[in-house]
């Protein structure tokens, strides 16, 4: 399937109910089944990821398939491994190629059962529950964050509780952050001091929990904001006050671009300001990892050189987010470098030869290429973006959203 996506025709206004954070409700399912609420959470992501990580932890079976849900494999494999049974948790291909050696590793030396079923380091994984002993445990704290919450997030139920030192620097820190703060939420304890976090044994409290819109999905609405002079947007549900690290974008794109925010009750309204025209832009994504795609292209549309650091996650997501926005810009002209590995450049030159109209965008089962790439539509009229419902995995309304602001989104053969 390929979907092609032309710009609007007049005024870019309207207002969009963006999904729920998928961040959020993975972990606050994890926590309320470890607090055994009799709460169900409201305002629940509908993304594919939550809703795998909701169908097992409701489901009478043994065996799980999780497709494509990094998320869900990390969260669940620590989960599953205090929970008495034996369980088996697999998923697409892509996921098989993903490493989850570090976890598995980590949750071992807490005395879990673990087993690969096919390649070492990678699911599927064979997992024998059983009780598991606390104490100190040192983790990479450069590696996915995922690692670090999934073992966060148990903590409190291990026996002795959970000391986690982590060496090197912190990726995506927000993350652990936002996870942490979700578990006070639910009556947890934490320090974290230096880079040494402590939770001591004890019981989750069950409470009513809401959840927020999502930073990353309104990223592409502010990405949208920023390729064009005339709007004016209101993003139902999202809050500049927010657990979610990436709420940082407001100010990026109010710095940078142009772009204003203003919390009008439960919503944000985006509109234009006066600012000066950007020449180069350099940012350090190590707290942010997924709103890189959504930056690379929006510079690449605007014809904004940039560096962007701090990308080593990237790697290992859905796809390598790093050579895959290295394939899809060169199909807009503009051949991004990789000057050292966690990092992404381009010196704004574009290959005036290519003719970017004719591009079809590929997403290589990742829901962000495609996020990312479907606003250029704005810059350049039409845009075509293969295997285009990869957005479910994280936004599955996001065609619709479009055209309720005045995009036309067709299907259409190559």
């Amino acid at each position: 399937m390929i979907y092609q996506i032309t710009r609007p025709s007049g005024r870019l206004e309207g207002e969009i109910t963006l999904p729920a954070s998928k961040s959020i409700s993975n972990r606050v399912l994890i926590i309320n089944a470890l607090s055994y609420s009799p709460y169900t959470i409201d305002n629940l992501s509908d993304s594919d990821d939550t809703r795998v990580m909701s169908s097992v932890l409701n489901a009478s079976t043994n065996e799980f398939d999780i497709g494509h849900a990094g998320t869900a494999m990390r969260f669940l494999t620590a989960f599953l491994s205090k929970i008495m049974g034996q369980w088996t948790l697999t998923g697409s291909e892509r996921m098989k190629q993903r490493p989850i050696g570090i976890l598995v590793d980590a949750l071992r030396k807490l005395g879990a059962v673990i087993d690969y079923v096919e390649e070492e380091g990678y699911p599927p994984l064979r997992i024998t529950g059983t009780a598991l002993k606390g104490g100190v445990l040192e983790l990479d704290g450069s590696v996915s964050s995922q690692y670090i919450s999934a073992l966060l997030m148990i903590a409190p139920s291990i026996q002795n509780g959970l000391t986690l030192r982590l060496k090197n620097k912190i990726a995506s820190r927000p993350y652990i952050e936002l996870t942490l703060k979700l578990m006070k939420k639910f009556g947890v304890r934490y320090i974290w001091k230096g880079n040494e976090i402590r939770i001591e044994e004890q019981t989750y409290k069950p409470v009513r929990f809401s959840v927020e819109a999502d930073w990353s999905g309104a990223s592409y609405w502010y990405q949208i904001a920023a390729m064009t002079d005339d709007f004016d947007l209101l993003l139902k549900g999202l809050r500049l006050q927010s657990l979610q690290g990436d709420a940082i974008l407001a100010k990026w794109f109010d710095q940078y671009f142009g772009v204003q925010s203003k919390q009008e009750g439960n919503d944000v309204r985006i509109t234009r300001k006066e600012t000066p025209e950007l020449k180069r832009l350099d940012l350090n994504f190590v707290e942010n990892p997924d709103v890189a795609q959504t930056f690379a292209v929006l510079c690449v549309a605007k014809r904004i050189p940039f560096h962007f650091t701090g990308l080593h996650t990237l790697k290992i997501k859905e796809t390598d987010r790093i050579a895959a926005l290295q394939n899809e810009c060169a199909k807009l002209g503009a051949k991004l470098a990789e000057p050292q590995q966690g990092e992404i450049a381009w010196d704004g030159i574009l290959d005036e030869n290519i003719d970017a109209i004719a591009a079809v965008i590929d997403t290589y089962h990742d829901h962000r290429m495609a996020l990312a790439f479907a606003p250029a539509a704005l810059v350049y009229d039409t845009l075509k973006i293969a295997d285009p419902m990869v957005v479910t995995k994280s936004y599955p309304d996001f065609y619709e959203d479009l055209k309720k602001v005045g995009f036309s989104v067709q299907e259409v053969t190559e």
